[in-house]
């Protein structure tokens, strides 16, 4: 949005939130959430060079370390203090602001996915290097988000002298789903009153209750044998057959299991070459369920049929708990809150350029059609979700058994585009990413406002999890003092692909978007 406008758009946003009902406790002042909207608004430029920059990186997760310098530099410079290294992993950090207040923790995920490297504004898949990493998951949009919204948020409380303290923080590795579990048991949310996570979608909208999303645990069983000539088999035993038999094991019993249950797997290491009886071999595991137990036992079960692999095969077997991921559980007064301030925001004003690179995506590549939205999401409530099981997971569900806690999805995607895969890295440097990045952090820096100046919003909020969320459940992950988080995970492979990746890092000092620098028009001539 430019200069100009800013003025009449934080005015007509005044008016919308006085005519827009206000749920019972989000109380601060239309003047002030116009004055907060008018600042995310004058940092859109700033949220794009963001937005591009992240997507230009491409990290995958525990090897984001130019994204965390990168936007941890910019907080510094905003007088935030950066503790970098929390819970033992290099690229976590926390960014805090303020004294006196509530504590208000806001964050997003950083990182890319390995293998998914595309040309930002192409319809058509076109890595930009092959075989490294991307955005396909739009990960690089929302800290860029959290942090417009903190910026904005801080200039208002320290002009009205409001009380508040603000806490960054980034979701590392969300994609192994390897890090929040360690955030709280080290205590990084301790002294946390509220918390609001944000994750891209196409949609605008949030939600409360049980979100339908499993927890699960993530690990790597590693058979131990003997080797041997490939062609005197009899003198060796095969850690690779332990690895196989575990696996036609674990898929017969797949069957006898309940259909909430969601299990996968990768074999790590299969040994060097034929002729050699692998010594060593590795399968890696996911195992979702609903609730914790079910996590518990389900967990168990892939132990003990991993013995009794090992033991069908003379060989032997460990395993390491590489992540672990809680049930997700948003909370009502936070939601409610926050939802009338996305019917205050609205949707972004899409352009025809916009609607036509969305189309190009989904004609691209064999697609349903259908346009950006125009309209904000209902609010997502268990009466609406019904029994909806969605299958897959996301460890802000840690967060969310441990303080009050939602999540803000904001639209920088194209609708119908394929969850981790590179459909869903088109978008994430153009315009349609840009826009629902600022539309998001204006609905975050609101609430933010409505939690500092609504002492019973935050107390209604923690009684809604003590009451209700608490009532059958809390908090019981299978993660053990013991386990360590996985920080070599991604390691070699990012120090083959960062050489070749570096080349495509953003310039915002001389372009004025990554697609200029790319030299990529918007929207494309044709999908080719």
């Amino acid at each position: 949005m430019t200069k100009p406008l800013a003025p009449l758009a934080a005015v007509l946003l005044c008016a919308t939130m006085l005519a827009t009902p206000q749920a019972a406790n989000a109380q601060a002042k239309p003047a002030l959430k116009a004055e907060v909207a008018a600042g995310v608004d004058a940092r859109a430029k700033m949220v794009q060079e963001m937005v591009d920059s992240v997507f230009s990186f491409a990290e995958p997760g525990f090897q984001e370390f130019k994204t965390s310098e990168y936007l941890t530099g910019i907080l510094e410079q905003n007088g935030f203090k950066i503790t970098r290294g929390v819970a033992g992993i290099p690229t976590a950090w926390t960014a805090t602001w303020g004294e006196g207040g509530p504590l208000i923790a806001l964050g997003s995920d950083i990182d890319g996915l390995l293998g998914l490297s595309q040309m930002p504004g192409s319809a058509k898949i076109t890595p930009q290097v092959e075989g490294a990493p991307g955005h396909g998951e739009g990960h690089n949009s929302g800290m860029p988000l959290i942090i417009a919204a903190a910026l904005a948020a801080k200039d208002v409380m320290v002009k009205n002298g409001i009380k508040g303290r603000l806490m960054l923080w980034p979701g590392v590795a969300e994609e192994l789903l390897a890090t929040k579990a360690f955030y709280v048991r080290d205590g990084v949310f301790k002294g946390v009153d509220a918390s609001i996570f944000t994750h891209v979608s196409s949609a605008f909208g949030t939600g409360y209750g049980n979100l339908g999303l499993n927890g699960m645990v993530s690990v790597e069983y590693v058979f131990r044998g003997k080797t041997a000539h490939g062609a005197a088999p009899w003198n060796g035993r095969s850690a690779l057959d332990a690895v196989e038999w575990m696996g036609a094991a674990w898929n017969f019993r797949r069957e006898h299991l309940p259909l909430s249950q969601r299990s996968h797997y990768v074999i790590t290491n299969g040994g060097g070459q034929p002729n050699i009886v692998p010594g060593t071999a590795s399968v890696w595991y996911y195992f979702r369920e609903q609730n914790f137990k079910a996590i518990k036992d389900l967990y168990a079960l892939g132990n003990g049929i991993s013995e009794a692999a090992a033991k069908a095969t003379g060989t032997s077997v460990s395993h390491r708990l590489l992540g672990y991921a809680a049930p997700n559980y948003g909370n009502k007064p936070l939601a409610e809150a926050a939802y009338a301030n996305i019917k205050a925001v609205g949707m972004p004003k899409w352009t025809a350029a916009d609607q036509q690179f969305a189309k190009m995506v989904q004609t691209a590549n064999e697609f349903p059609l259908k346009p950006l939205d125009s309209a904000i999401m209902p609010l997502s409530t268990p009466e609406t979700r019904g029994n909806a099981n969605f299958g897959g997971s996301d460890d802000i569900g840690d967060v969310m058994w441990t303080v009050p806690t939602i999540t803000i999805g904001f639209p920088s995607n194209v609708p119908n585009v394929i969850g981790h895969h590179v459909t869903s890295a088109m978008a994430m440097a153009t315009p349609i990413a840009h826009k629902g990045a600022v539309a998001g952090a204006k609905a975050v820096a609101m609430t933010v406002l409505d939690l500092v100046t609504t002492p019973a919003l935050i107390a209604e909020a923690k009684k809604y999890q003590q009451t209700v969320q608490f009532k059958d459940e809390t908090y019981d992950p299978a993660l053990t003092p013991e386990d360590k988080p996985a920080i070599h995970l991604n390691a070699e492979i990012m120090e083959r692909m960062r050489p070749k990746m570096q080349p495509f890092y953003y310039d915002p000092a001389k372009y004025g978007s990554y697609l200029e620098q790319l030299g990529v028009a918007y929207p494309p001539a044709a999908a080719d």
